[in-house]
């Protein structure tokens, strides 16, 4: 809508995960040298965290692109509400082979065998578990036993766990401690820092056309605002520079000041920052408390009223029956 306005060829911030539009921070160059070397080497388990909107999936996404062509076969799981039995399902079918109506046991020898198979043919093989984060326990337990599978050289299976900083915390429990142990190499992606998100939005809009016209269209002060309320987070960064561009195209603006930042970061909700759980039911319990103590307070008050007005609401029956004997009747 807004390309021809702004003389762009393509739209610079879409969210999905294109692997030519990554941006090489430092971190993001460690984090993709990590997850390649791990596989070339069969290093077995390597794992990649990070907080949402990251780019953990792009990284993933350049590995894949990077290992096109050299003989390397990848199963990759994005779907992580799957029991153990559908997980070997998932990766099996995945890999090209049968498994409908396959059970466990026979899941296991046909992959056993497709693993050994391709090994032989000096053949590198791969599972990506993204979204690992969700991944129970029990399906990270048969992700471990796959690495079972393995020769004095090397692993026969290479597996990448991709998720977010929960995933680190599920492997430091106790239940886990055995796959813990065994992985090889761990990478982290940390948010864009100011001078990064910089050259993240200029390095976007420079492929997609806008050439030396990129500052000019976001200028300085304008990305400090993006960075402000993003916090870093590229896939954020993407989500306000693309609106701010249509309200820009929409005013017929050609560069987008830091205004139009803060309107779309209302419209959005972006600067409503969510209570913790915990802060929330602690809140309420202080609302029920609060709430409470009030309800108690009125039922004393209620009661000593009650006991200042009787004895004067008991003496009129005494006084209007006082001449009538104790057991003569009352007409």
């Amino acid at each position: 809508m807004y390309k021809a306005f702004f003389k762009l060829r393509r739209n610079p911030f879409e969210l999905t995960p294109d692997p030519s539009f990554l941006f090489p921070t430092r971190r993001h160059n460690e984090a993709l040298a990590a997850l390649y070397y791990g596989v070339r080497r069969r290093k077995g388990f390597v794992v990649l965290t990070g907080e949402v909107g990251t780019g953990k999936t792009l990284l993933v996404r350049c590995l894949l692109q990077l290992l096109k062509g050299s003989n390397v076969a990848f199963a990759y799981s994005f779907n992580s509400r799957l029991s153990p039995v559908e997980f070997l399902q998932y990766v099996t079918g995945d890999f090209g082979l049968p498994a409908a109506g396959k059970n466990k046991s026979e899941l296991l020898l046909q992959l056993g065998s497709f693993l050994v198979g391709r090994y032989q043919q000096k053949l590198t093989t791969v599972l990506v578990a993204d979204e690992a984060h969700h991944l129970s326990e029990e399906v990270l337990e048969e992700i471990r036993l796959l690495t079972n599978l393995e020769t004095s050289q090397g692993k026969l299976l290479q597996i990448l766990l991709v998720g977010q900083p929960e995933l680190d915390e599920k492997l430091d429990s106790t239940e886990l401690r055995q796959l813990k142990q065994r992985i090889e190499l761990r990478a982290q992606l940390l948010p864009l820092d100011l001078e990064e998100t910089r050259g993240y939005i200029l390095r976007r809009l420079q492929l997609s056309g806008a050439e030396s016209q990129a500052n000019v269209l976001f200028p300085y002060e304008t990305i400090a605002a993006v960075y402000r309320i993003s916090r870093g987070i590229p896939r954020l960064i993407n989500t306000i520079c693309e609106n701010a561009l249509v309200s820009a195209y929409a005013e017929q603006l050609q560069s987008v000041p830091p205004a139009i930042i803060q309107e779309v970061a209302s419209d959005f909700r972006l600067n409503v920052v969510a209570k913790p759980r915990a802060e929330e039911a602690s809140g309420k319990d202080r609302k029920d408390e609060t709430e409470l103590w009030h309800a108690v307070k009125t039922l004393v008050e209620l009661h000593n009223q009650l006991q200042s007005v009787r004895p004067s609401q008991e003496q009129v029956p005494l006084q209007a029956f006082s001449g009538i004997r104790k057991h003569e009747p009352i007409v």
